[in-house]
């Protein structure tokens, strides 16, 4: 299992990762491995606003559905439409073409409040007890 040590992540098993002034998100390849192989993704639209934890999209995978959550708030400025022809990207590739949303952050401290790869790593030892 791969953990993106840029990336700080959200107990619902999102990312997120700075580039710029945005933030980039998606699941963490933890989850996308829990999910098995996903076959479809239900994308927000570029200009919804979501407070943190709202949910924004659906992730589906042979296995089943799950809400995906924003791990902080903000307006959705891109979404990855690759996603619509090849969701498998998520599996294959979670931390980079596998991503799913870029958003502007409405509370930028909000990241800080988001675990590190380490707690992270911690948080999904603890989960599996």
């Amino acid at each position: 299992m791969k953990i993106d040590a840029n990336a700080r992540y959200a107990e619902s098993h999102e990312w997120a990762r700075w580039d710029g002034d945005e933030i980039v998100c998606g699941i963490s390849d933890h989850a996308q491995e829990s999910l098995s192989d996903v076959v479809y993704v239900e994308l927000p639209e570029v200009g919804d606003v979501c407070d943190r934890n709202d949910s924004f999209g659906v992730v589906e995978s042979v296995k089943a559905a799950s809400d995906l959550y924003m791990p902080m708030g903000g307006e959705v400025t891109a979404v990855n439409e690759e996603l619509e022809e090849a969701p498998e990207l998520i599996n294959q590739e979670p931390y980079d073409a596998g991503w799913i949303i870029r958003f502007t952050p409405s509370e930028p401290a909000e990241f800080d409040d988001l675990m590190d790869a380490e707690a992270y790593e911690a948080f999904l030892a603890e989960e599996e007890e």
